[in-house]
Order: structure tokens, then sequence, then C-alpha cells
């Protein structure tokens, strides 16, 4: 990962987050433990070594938990830890204010499309 530029716990997070899967990750784990196959079914477009490595950034994070059982094949199971559920109530919040602005989003790509 790229090294923080600035002292700020913002960037060091975005750091983590951002991109598009890693959030979603998250919703998704947020319901519970989840397999890597369940993982892989909840989001179609994202590739196996694409999904490894975020989880692995997430895990590195101490965010995301991973379990592997023995056996054949492996079974590795995936789960929040508690600085991880920490962020639930974050990512709802993110959920919520998209759809509570949608009118006001709704407007604007309106008045964008009108002037072009």
């Amino acid at each position: 990962m790229k090294d923080v530029v600035s002292n700020c716990p913002i960037e060091e997070v975005m750091r983590v987050l951002s991109g598009r899967w890693p959030t979603l990750l998250l919703y998704y784990l947020k319901d519970g433990t989840k397999r890597f196959s369940d993982l892989r079914r909840d989001n179609p477009t994202l590739s196996h070594r694409m999904l490894s490595l975020e989880l692995r950034k997430l895990e590195i994070a101490g965010i995301v938990r991973r379990t592997a059982h023995p056996g054949y094949p492996l079974r590795v199971d995936y789960d929040l830890t508690a600085p991880g559920l920490k962020l639930v109530p974050l990512i709802d919040a993110l959920g919520d204010w998209w759809d509570d602005t949608e009118a006001d989003r709704s407007g604007e790509q309106k008045q964008f499309g009108a002037a072009a």
C-alpha cells in the first residue's frame, strides 16, 4: 500500500476503504460470517484475484478476520472483527444518506443535463 503523506487519520482510513470493493465487502459481511464462495456469489463482477487482494488488505488492517478450516477442499470463512463491526453504522449511514438525497441528486443531474 502507498505511504501516508499526512498525519490525518482520514487519509489512512481512505487508503484502506477506498476503491470499488472494500466498503461493499464490509456491507456483505455485516450480517455475519461468509465463505469466500459466498462473497464471490454476492459480487459476480469481482474477480477471484481481486477479491483475494481486497480481503487480504482488510485483514491486514484488522477489519476482517480470515479463518481457514482444515480439510479438502479448504474452507475459508471471513467475518468482521470488533473494529470492523464499528464500521457497520457508518456504512449504513452512507446508504441512508444516499437514499435520502436521491431527489436532490436527480434535480442536479437534470440541471446539468439541460445545460449540456
